[in-house]
């Protein structure tokens, strides 16, 4: 009977036995381990990355809308200050004072034997300086726009050279004040008064006795 001898046998165990060793597949098992992790790390940082770019396009839209917005604000304070100019200048032309309708209640207000011999019209402005809104704090002070205080004095100066004089000086003082015009423009707190009263002497243009007086209208001051 023949006998075979295999002179590889012991090799071919050894090399049996490494493949089956324990550390060696721990080793396959953690360099598969390392190589799904790195897989998984890669897709995290491709998704942050997207995820950064999606928000820096998003900011940049709102960055846009911000200063689209800021733009839409300043206009509106500039429309918003040219109405308030507008509105200014309207008032202005409405309340302002007319020479004319003064000289016009002056002609159509008369009493015998008073005469008028001169008339002066003061007009005077003082203005106010803007206010800036300015920051108290944590506290937002609102400005304050300039303003223009006007105010006018009327004086009249003339003579009364009645029998009775100064009679009817106080009737011409109560003629003026109960004018249409003076009682509108005057209103209930101003009124005409009585500054200067002469005492009675001949007139050089007349040669007639008389006294001379002078009234004040002062009428009430307007701020715009």
């Amino acid at each position: 009977m023949a006998i075979r001898l295999n002179l590889l046998a012991e090799a071919q165990a050894a090399e049996d036995m490494r493949r089956r060793d324990p550390v060696k597949r721990a080793a396959w098992a953690g360099a598969l381990l390392v190589c799904m992790m790195l897989a998984w790390s890669s897709w995290l940082q491709l998704k942050a990355t997207m995820a950064n770019r999606d928000v820096s396009r998003t900011e940049g839209q709102m960055a846009a809308f911000t200063n689209d917005y800021q733009q839409v604000l300043n206009s509106k304070r500039k429309l918003e200050d040219v109405h308030f100019r507008l509105a200014k200048l309207h008032q202005m032309t409405t309340n302002r004072f007319l020479n004319a309708s003064l000289l016009q209640a002056m002609q159509t207000t008369t009493v015998e034997d008073v005469q008028l011999v001169r008339m002066r019209i003061e007009q005077t402005y003082g203005l106010t300086e803007e206010v800036k809104p300015h920051t108290n704090d944590t506290r937002v002070i609102a400005g304050k726009p300039a303003t223009a205080t006007e105010r006018i004095v009327v004086t009249v100066d003339g003579s009364d050279t009645s029998p009775n004089s100064p009679d009817q000086v106080s009737r011409y003082k109560e003629a003026l004040a109960n004018s249409n015009y003076f009682r509108e423009a005057l209103g209930r707190s101003n009124g005409v008064s009585l500054k200067t009263l002469s005492a009675p002497e001949f007139s050089a243009v007349n040669g007639r006795r008389g006294v001379f007086f002078t009234l004040e209208c002062r009428f009430p001051e307007r701020t715009r």
